[in-house]
């Protein structure tokens, strides 16, 4: 398995004296303990970027906190400084990131209904029995060749995707990689884990791209622009693929509020609280905006109460609207 660029789930990302980019995977050796470039994990070109991408801020702001709690310098480049300073780019929700790194540890809790995310024995036996049938539906998917898994989290789905072909998965946050590497070796299965922010730009075409549990964390402003990074990874008849949520007060843990204006407050074991976006789209919506954005054979279909599966084709831009057709019924 490519070791890749998780590290420990408890830890901020140490100090590394040669490291391979978090970004762009170049290898890098620095020149003393109080280079940013070792406490950032990231080479000198992707420092020098960090104006234009909102991952590389985030990461040049807990190198620059990593950095100073361990004693080390402070100063830092005026380049550097302003990138860090400026406002965040709508590339990256720097809240949603903090939320899934510090949730990682308890994120299978959410799975599993265990702790706070369990709601009784009849919603949890509906719970497991449409997970079961998500879990189904994506197994008998006809996916294969070169799989790109964004916002892959702790890797709940990556096995399966992994026995399917060769899978990349992609994080935007470390700490849930090192859980999904430890569930892939687990199943003695071999996969690419990387640090990846999932509104990157592709580096390559690929057969197929799955999301689970990532479209309802992406804006109704922005889902035609995300649906168009999916279509640019994909080769011309290529596959994207996803499972999501749908609507329904026994989906989360049993002290978080309902959502409202497409936001969610969550809580975490130990009472730290993040906001971040929640959307809960209709399979209606997303047909339709899957056939604008470049895809045919559009199929989103419902388990019941709590998920949402959608497949859907990368066909010829120059070919007219795709076909589409939301159904409502098990997956």
């Amino acid at each position: 398995m490519d070791a890749g660029r998780a590290v420990g789930p408890h830890e901020p990302v140490p100090f590394r004296a040669t490291f391979d980019c978090l970004w762009c995977g170049a290898g890098h050796a620095c020149r003393g303990p109080d280079d940013l470039e070792g406490w950032a994990q990231l080479c000198p070109d992707c420092i020098g970027k960090a104006g234009d991408n909102g991952f590389l801020r985030f990461r040049l702001r807990q190198a620059l906190t990593e950095r100073g709690a361990a004693g080390g310098a402070a100063a830092v480049s005026g380049e550097v400084a302003g990138a860090v300073a400026a406002d965040m780019d709508p590339d990256v929700d720097t809240n949603l990131l903090a939320y899934y790194e510090a949730r990682a540890p308890e994120y299978d809790d959410w799975y599993l209904r265990r702790g706070r995310y369990e709601r009784g024995p009849i919603h949890d036996a509906a719970w497991n029995a449409e997970l079961d049938a998500a879990g189904r539906w994506l197994d008998e998917l006809p996916i294969r060749g070169e799989i790109v898994e964004l916002a892959a989290g702790t890797g709940w789905w990556s096995p399966l995707l992994a026995s399917k072909g060769e899978l990349s998965l992609y994080d935007g946050t470390a700490a849930p990689l090192e859980r999904a590497r430890e569930r892939l070796v687990a199943h003695q299965l071999r996969a690419h884990l990387h640090v990846r922010d999932a509104w990157a730009e592709p580096d390559r075409l690929v057969d197929a791209v799955f999301t689970g549990f990532w479209l309802s964390h992406v804006p109704r402003a922005r889902l035609a622009e995300f649906l168009g990074i999916v279509r640019r990874w994909l080769k011309l008849g290529g596959t994207f693929a996803f499972i999501d949520s749908l609507a329904d007060p026994q989906s989360s843990a049993a002290d978080h509020l309902p959502p409202a204006d497409d936001t969610s407050l969550r809580r975490l074991d130990d009472g730290r609280e993040f906001t971040i976006v929640k959307v809960y789209y209709e399979p209606g919506e997303l047909e339709a905006a899957l056939g604008d954005a470049g895809f045919g054979d559009v199929r989103v279909t419902t388990t019941g109460r709590f998920f949402m599966t959608g497949v859907a084709t990368a066909r010829d831009k120059r070919e007219g609207r795709g076909a589409t057709g939301a159904t409502v019924g098990s997956a």
